[in-house]
């Protein structure tokens, strides 16, 4: 596919500062699609720890660094749920009373799509050729499902990657326990959540857990590190990639 088309990637901090493979992923991706990519040096996070934790003029300030920053951009695409969800949900409600920002906010919120709902709701493409030779499962985040919407779209996208088993995860859109803040504030209300998370990915035989946010699979990640399991944690942009673990 080459048409033209450009995105401008907003990449999400824990991507950024710890796991920027990520981030080179999704560039691949694209590139395989011959889809131009930009990405703002000039971006910072979208704010949304700060509004989880109730300071709304800070979260407000990173949401209008957002805008400005992103205000050129023809369609703007990120591989994390809960960053989507912050621009698109909570930038209108941040912004409600001011009648400058407000309709910017609107705006770029509808330019906004997280990786895998813009490859199959806007691209329409759900096969990238892709191989993974293995047992794939999938984790629901939670702003990604119950905020924005996207549950079937990481799921085609992994059906169509030639050579690997899908097998559905029981309770797959239950918590993982991280939530940013609430694993740090209640850590262990957040870990029992955990533990049920991960009784159900061994059920599952695979031998790779994978998901649309880094924060559920970092937090995920560490209890099967420190519990020595086998199974690892991939992006759904690193196996669309085609990364071996």
């Amino acid at each position: 596919m080459n048409n033209n088309r450009k995105v401008t990637l907003f990449i999400q901090c824990i991507i950024d500062g710890i796991y920027p493979e990520v981030g080179f992923a999704v560039v691949r991706v694209f590139e395989k699609l011959g889809i131009g990519v930009e990405c703002p040096a000039e971006q910072t996070c979208c704010g949304q720890p700060a509004f989880n934790s109730g300071y709304r003029k800070d979260a407000k300030q990173a949401a209008e660094h957002f805008i400005n920053v992103f205000g050129d951009a023809e369609t703007i695409v990120c591989p994390s749920g809960s960053c989507v969800n912050m621009v698109r949900n909570h930038y209108p409600e941040l912004l409600k009373d001011d009648r400058k920002w407000l309709p910017r906010a609107l705006e770029t919120a509808k330019r906004t799509f997280e990786l895998s709902e813009y490859l199959v709701d806007v691209l329409g493409i759900d096969d990238l050729g892709a191989s993974y030779g293995g047992r794939i499962t999938y984790h629901d985040s939670c702003h990604l499902m119950r905020g924005i919407g996207v549950k079937e779209q990481p799921r085609k996208l992994i059906k169509k990657i030639r050579n690997a088993e899908f097998v559905e995860m029981y309770d797959s859109d239950r918590c993982c326990g991280f939530g940013g803040a609430f694993s740090v504030k209640y850590p262990e209300i957040s870990t029992a959540i955990l533990e049920d998370k991960i009784k159900n990915i061994i059920s599952s035989n695979a031998d790779v857990v994978t998901g649309c946010d880094m924060g559920c699979l970092m937090n995920i990640q560490g209890i099967l590190s420190r519990k020595r399991l086998s199974i690892k944690t991939l992006h759904i942009a690193q196996l669309l990639a085609g990364e071996s673990i």
